[in-house]
């Protein structure tokens, strides 16, 4: 009998806050009761951001909490080498292209097709779309931009990858937070337009590293913040065009601050280190956010 893998994957830039130990306790608390495995998994991709200091207090943070895991943890900047065999591959087959519009590049092309009249559409987080300008460009000049240093990132093709796939995409969401029952969610990927898989310097993204690691640490439960919710479309199709299992997920109620906003590592908000060092406990904390 395989066990049920759960696993908690924080980013080390920043301290963690209450919404991570409430996600991490969720997770902690269904392994168990599924007699399952937790993981814990350092998503550190982003190397200018990400730090060890961060890194060490997200581990005095979750061992103060009572979280135990097991070894070895996996660090994503270990395994660029997994993404980049991954990212060969959709090169091949032609469902990634590199794309050369900087940020200034998108805004005036918007701004440009806004003033003629187009509403220009964007994703679920409210942001544009990527032009489709750089997917007509000839083979030749591509080859010439990337030989002469020119910075692109590598952008999903939606349109070629949905097409490869040939069906409609969903997946399995359970309905509550004791996994008594489930839904079928369907998968729009096309709302986020051609996302960032990888960038020049660094053969990964968010969005094509946790598929690939949850396929090879053969997580079964996937249990996060509702603010992933709709990403998860984009992680079923890579899961689909690259042949990955699919996780069943659970993407829990967010920890709120007092102005009803979802907290957050840059405003420093309820950080766990600082009711440590205020006098709380693991139990106050499990209070503070209903477990």
């Amino acid at each position: 009998m395989t066990l049920l893998t759960f696993r908690f994957a924080p980013s080390p830039n920043g301290e963690l806050h209450l919404g991570h130990a409430y996600s991490a306790l969720l997770n902690q608390k269904l392994a168990r009761a599924a007699g399952g495995r937790l993981l814990l998994r350092v998503e550190d991709i982003d190397t200018t951001r990400c730090t060890p200091e961060f890194e060490a207090g997200i581990f005095r943070d979750l061992e103060w909490l009572g979280l135990d895991w097991e070894e070895p943890v996996r660090r994503q900047s270990d395994h660029f080498t997994d993404y980049q065999s991954v990212l060969d591959r959709l090169i091949r087959e032609e469902l990634v292209y590199p794309a050369f519009m900087s940020r200034g590049d998108i805004r005036a092309f918007i701004a440009d097709s806004e003033k003629r009249g187009r509403d220009w559409p964007r994703d679920p987080d409210g942001v544009p779309l990527y032009p489709a300008t750089d997917k007509t460009l000839p083979m030749t000049e591509r080859k010439r931009r990337i030989a002469e240093g020119a910075p692109f990132a590598w952008r999903l093709d939606v349109e070629a990858a949905m097409a490869r796939v040939g069906k409609d995409l969903s997946w399995s969401e359970f309905s509550d937070e004791t996994l008594s029952s489930t839904r079928a969610v369907e998968a729009r990927p096309q709302d986020w337009g051609d996302v960032i898989v990888a960038r020049r310097e660094i053969p990964t993204s968010y969005h094509l590293a946790v598929v690939v690691d949850d396929a090879l640490q053969g997580i079964s439960h996937v249990v996060r913040g509702q603010d992933l919710f709709s990403a998860t479309g984009v992680q079923r199709l890579l899961q689909e065009i690259l042949g990955l299992k699919q996780p069943r997920y659970l993407h829990h109620r967010l920890i709120l601050g007092p102005d009803g906003r979802k907290l957050s590592k840059s405003l420093g908000d309820t950080g766990l280190a600082a009711l440590r060092q205020a006098g709380a406990s693991p139990d106050d904390v499990r209070r503070l956010v209903g477990l």
